[in-house]
């Protein structure tokens, strides 16, 4: 199979799909790969690592679309991108479809097969694909509150660890799964006072048995999170429905009840983002304010520490591309249920139940599609 890498062009994205390791690893198998020039710098990796690695360098991104059978990237492509794809061609990428109606029928209106990361699974109910960036993007979370609760950025002025005779932070985390979890852990490391809300009970047995010293939990309810928000100083929203839009956890009207200065981190704005007044933001201009209320919504977050967030990804895809070179989509999502449970667009159908349900849009099954 011919696999294409072009280099991203959605603001500030510095990752890129393809590391010249997993190049090899592709080329060692028989397959061929194409990468667009200074597809890899802003991870650290330049043309000549990848020509090292057996691929070959190409000038642009046209070329690369025209060519590759299948198309292998980290965000979702952009609009001049998706006029690109085309009838029959593999996308394998993040794609975050439900709160991005555009780009759904884009992809529908192109005829291409995309396999989202984000809902490929794992035989333990996770996400393995989206685990990586979510483990970033939650240790990311407080370092980004932390600058964002500055007082020259807007903040409150509150160190996240206090001083001897000057508390800490309050850092409320909603949702205790993968990017819950890393973002209290290093809120906590901060010295900041950290809870964390779920509506788990196991989980929330696990993450006391497991950090019950290290920060609090409470069990996710509408007044424990009012009460919480108030006298919270951050905020992180860390909430994900796989492949659905995000839930809004704190609304509007809330916004007036809560410290002046204090700071929203909407980790899950990919997905729509959790909280009302969320809106998607970029690392050039990352901030903004809602009624006195820092808002923090970079939509590509783990893009900030592009070289450990493109071997992280790297190292989870590789199994799955070459599974995908190695066998063509149709054989290798039969044989793998979890890689199946990743197809979201099929030759003009939408094959991904949540994002049809978010949008208003029929789906057939990805069981289904494997019959087109």
């Amino acid at each position: 199979m011919l696999i294409g890498c072009p280099k991203e062009i959605k603001p500030q994205e510095f990752r890129v799909g393809l590391t010249p390791a997993a190049a090899g690893e592709a080329i060692g198998r028989g397959h061929s790969v194409i990468v667009e020039t200074n597809a890899g710098m802003g991870a650290g990796f330049s043309d000549d690592d990848y020509r090292a690695a057996g691929a070959t360098v190409l000038d642009t991104a046209e070329e690369i679309f025209a060519k590759a059978d299948m198309i292998v990237k980290v965000k979702e492509p952009q609009a001049v991108e998706r006029k690109m794809l085309r009838e029959g061609q593999l996308l394998f990428t993040y794609l975050h479809l439900a709160p991005d109606p555009e780009q759904t029928h884009d992809l529908l209106a192109s005829g291409c097969t995309a396999i989202a990361y984000e809902t490929v699974t794992d035989n333990n109910g996770g996400l393995p694909l989206l685990a990586p960036m979510s483990e970033v993007a939650g240790r990311l979370a407080p370092q980004v509150g932390s600058w964002t609760l500055q007082k020259a950025n807007g903040g409150r002025g509150v160190l996240m660890g206090g001083v001897p005779g000057v508390g800490p932070a309050k850092v409320v985390v909603i949702g205790g799964g993968v990017v819950g979890t890393h973002a209290a852990k290093i809120a906590a490391g901060m010295g900041a006072d950290v809870t964390v809300l779920d509506r788990s009970l196991p989980r929330l047995r696990y993450l006391d048995d497991v950090y019950g010293g290290t920060f609090k939990n409470q069990y996710s309810t509408a007044a424990a999170t009012a009460e919480l928000v108030q006298q919270a100083d951050m905020v992180i929203g860390a909430v994900l429905i796989p492949g659905a839009a995000a839930p809004k956890l704190i609304s509007r009207a809330q916004l007036s009840t809560m410290k002046p200065g204090a700071v929203l981190v909407d980790v899950a704005i990919d997905q729509g983002g959790c909280f009302e007044t969320s809106k998607a933001t970029t690392h050039a201009d990352p901030i903004y304010e809602v009624d006195n209320v820092m808002h923090y919504c970079v939509a590509n977050m783990p893009g900030a520490v592009a070289r450990t967030s493109t071997i992280a990804l790297g190292n989870a895809t590789l199994p799955f591309m070459l599974s995908l070179a190695d066998k063509g989509w149709k054989e290798a999502c039969a044989a793998d249920p979890h890689l199946l449970n990743g197809l979201n667009v099929h030759a003009g159908k939408l094959t991904y139940a949540a994002v049809g349900e978010a949008l208003g849009l029929d789906s057939i099954t990805g069981q289904d599609a494997l019959n087109i």
